[in-house]
């Protein structure tokens, strides 16, 4: 999570939509998934950039050979699971898809959803 003055941020990617039925009013709705993106560090800095680099060739031939499975350049942690009507979905006002990247913002009482710059 970031700190700007007295606001949060929190980067998020939409991880799945899925189509339910609000079960009160059955009206058709969107379930919204979003997990936080945080890039994955590969090797510490204290060992210096020749032997980072080092470390990462030696980690991509064995990956080549089957022996490793990757190591994902990103993790996904959840953060957020929405539930709207279409209704809802549409004054919200942001054209979420799966894969979609957002900063998430935290400001006095109110949650905002921006494309990051």
């Amino acid at each position: 999570m970031y700190r700007y003055g007295d606001r949060e941020m929190v980067l998020v990617k939409v991880f799945r939509i899925t189509s339910y039925t609000a079960p009160d009013t059955g009206e058709p709705g969107k379930q919204i998934e979003l997990v936080e993106v945080r890039s994955q560090p590969f090797v510490s800095h204290q060992y210096g950039d020749e032997t980072a680099r080092m470390a990462q060739s030696i980690l991509t031939q064995i990956q080549s050979m089957g022996l490793f499975p990757p190591i994902p350049k990103e993790i996904n942690y959840p953060k957020v699971i929405l539930f709207l009507t279409e209704k809802e979905f549409d004054q919200l006002g942001v054209p979420m898809n799966v894969n979609d990247t957002y900063e998430m913002i935290f400001e006095k009482e109110k949650i905002i959803f921006k494309l990051p710059e």
